[in-house]
């Protein structure tokens, strides 16, 4: 099986504190993986290396096959329309409704009709088990809820690759 992300001998510091000496890891097509450890220990910190947030020191970092550590902006910018993180807080836009927050990548990242974008917006809100909630503001959703729609908003362009930083948090 091809993996999807693949790390090598990743070194990577903050300040004078080392966070990575030495990193590998794999995850494979179609897997899910997860990476625990306590507070602090660098979770969110791989998840952004992943991403191409930040840069390792030295070693290598592929998803889908490309050096994430060499891609031009551009190239990244559309190798990130292939993966999805979803942060602790969720991060919804308090400003629009959550039928536009899950909206909000369809229409940023695709030429696809209101119509369509009308029904996948619906059939990621049924999947996270918040069709009624649509038209509510962020403000108004429990903190299940948010998380909910910040998950379905992950997976309206149906990403190859989802990293959910801090999946239990506040459970």
């Amino acid at each position: 099986m091809d993996n999807f992300v693949a790390l090598k001998d990743v070194h990577f510091s903050h300040g004078q504190r080392t966070i990575y000496d030495g990193l590998s890891l794999t995850v494979p097509k179609g897997k899910i993986v997860a990476v625990m450890g306590p507070s602090g220990i660098g979770k969110t910190t791989l998840l952004r290396l992943i991403g191409g947030q930040l840069r390792p020191a030295s070693g290598s970092i592929k998803v889908a096959d490309e050096e994430v550590t060499q891609l031009s902006r551009k190239k990244l910018y559309e190798l990130r329309k292939r993966m999805s993180m979803l942060f602790q807080s969720g991060a919804l836009f308090t400003d629009m409704s959550v039928f536009d927050n899950v909206a909000f990548p369809l229409r940023e990242h695709t030429e696809l009709s209101e119509d369509v974008i009308r029904s996948i917006v619906l059939m990621k809100l049924e999947a996270v088990g918040l069709r009624g909630a649509r038209d509510l503001m962020p403000s108004e959703l429990s903190g299940g809820m948010a998380r909910r729609a910040a998950l379905a908003r992950a997976i309206a362009l149906d990403p190859d690759l989802i990293m959910y930083d801090e999946p239990f948090a506040g459970q």
